[in-house]
């Protein structure tokens, strides 16, 4: 039978209470699994509909119960939908694109390869330049992988000029391959800027040098 009450005792922690009704003689035992709807919190005082049933002549009991005035809510209301992301003109998609391409960096070291080779090819640089221009990417990278680790744990940072002074002196190659790996300063316009500077710096350098356009007693790079 349909009643209306008033939740009259509530024990939290053991999920059950009771509710008072004028229409009843004695309180009326209602469960936590009896409210229909499972995201309303019981709390004294609150006005209830529900239907009462007798088991097993334990006294009344509630079944079905929800806070008055919900069956006169809508059930659901509808949910409006939420607009598709834009999409991003397929002009600066590209652009992106290209712009995080290794492609052109590849161009430069085939180019730095063949400027290297043909150096010591003309004896312009003696071979232990490239064992030494190796050495000194390794190095950047490594010093490139400290500072990361050094940015994320607070520690003590290497200074930019350092970065770019090393970039200058040939590890370059090193600098470019940590940037991509532990996406390190790549988002940083002012240091790509700084960076690239020192790379074509560098390749001027190497050029000069072995196009003989530098005097024989300096090394450029």
């Amino acid at each position: 039978m349909k009643r209306q009450g008033t939740l009259v005792r509530w024990e939290k922690d053991r999920g059950f209470g009771f509710i008072r009704c004028p229409e009843i003689s004695a309180d009326v035992f209602v469960h936590l699994r009896d409210f229909t709807d499972r995201g309303t919190a019981p709390q004294v005082g609150m006005r209830v509909n529900f239907e009462e049933i007798h088991v097993g002549g334990k006294g009344p009991r509630a079944m079905s119960v929800q806070a008055a005035g919900a069956a006169r809510q809508p059930q659901s209301q509808p949910q409006r939908r939420s607009a598709p992301p834009r999409r991003q003109p397929d002009r600066l998609v590209r652009s992106s694109a290209s712009s995080s391409s290794p492609l052109p960096m590849v161009l430069l070291l085939v180019a730095y390869g063949a400027l290297l080779g043909y150096g010591v090819w003309t004896a312009r640089l003696p071979p232990i330049v490239l064992g030494v221009l190796a050495l000194l990417s390794l190095l950047t990278f490594f010093i490139y992988g400290f500072d990361k680790n050094a940015a994320e744990t607070g520690r003590w940072r290497t200074a930019e000029s350092t970065l770019h002074l090393l970039s200058l002196l040939g590890g370059w190659p090193g600098a470019w391959v940590a940037q991509r790996l532990f996406r390190h300063k790549v988002r940083k316009a002012s240091f790509m800027a700084g960076y690239w500077a020192t790379v074509l710096a560098h390749m001027a350098a190497v050029g000069a040098w072995v196009g003989k356009l530098l005097p024989a007693g300096l090394l450029a790079f």
